[in-house]
């Protein structure tokens, strides 16, 4: 008996068939995958923008009444009305309520640390970062990077004089 080989020229030619039809869909497919997303994503987008609509018109209506508006110009612009007596009370401790934050102070931007440090580097102004002046006892950096430095007069100069 012959053996009949496993992968015949019709089932050859099948395989080829069927893998073109597949690639012929591939991209037709994906792109109705896409559009799908996208119609849902704008239906998405259309009922948030009719829920701002409603919102808006329900306010518009609202704007148009007068009762409204002298309600909303006495409570945020304390109105009084001609003949009508109107008070406003205070807190007996006026900083009970709100507390100030104290922030500290911004810091320059870097271009404008950057800008200094060039300039005091042209004037001779500047100095090392680390680098501590020998009379110095405590063993820290000059902070002013004054100490032992002369001015532009040529005078030797020391922190806190003439400032």
């Amino acid at each position: 008996m012959a053996k009949r080989p496993q992968l015949t020229g019709r089932a050859a030619i099948l395989a080829i068939v069927v893998c073109a039809i597949a690639m012929s869909l591939a991209y037709p497919v994906r792109e109705y995958i896409a559009q799908r997303r996208n119609i849902a994503e704008l239906r998405e987008e259309k009922a948030r923008v009719e829920a701002e609509r409603q919102r808006l018109l329900a306010e518009a209506q609202q704007v148009r009444d007068p009762n409204w508006i002298k309600r909303t110009a006495k409570e945020r612009l304390h109105y009084c009305g001609p003949g009508e007596k109107c008070y406003v009370v205070m807190d007996a401790d006026p900083g009970k309520g709100r507390t100030a934050v104290k922030r500290p102070a911004a810091a320059p931007p870097w271009y404008q640390t950057l800008w200094e440090s060039v300039q005091a580097a042209d004037d001779g102004t500047g100095r090392r970062a680390g680098v501590t002046d020998p009379a110095d006892t405590s063993g820290e950096a000059d902070p002013a990077g004054k100490t032992g430095e002369t001015d532009k007069t040529g005078e030797a100069g020391t922190a806190g004089e003439g400032e």
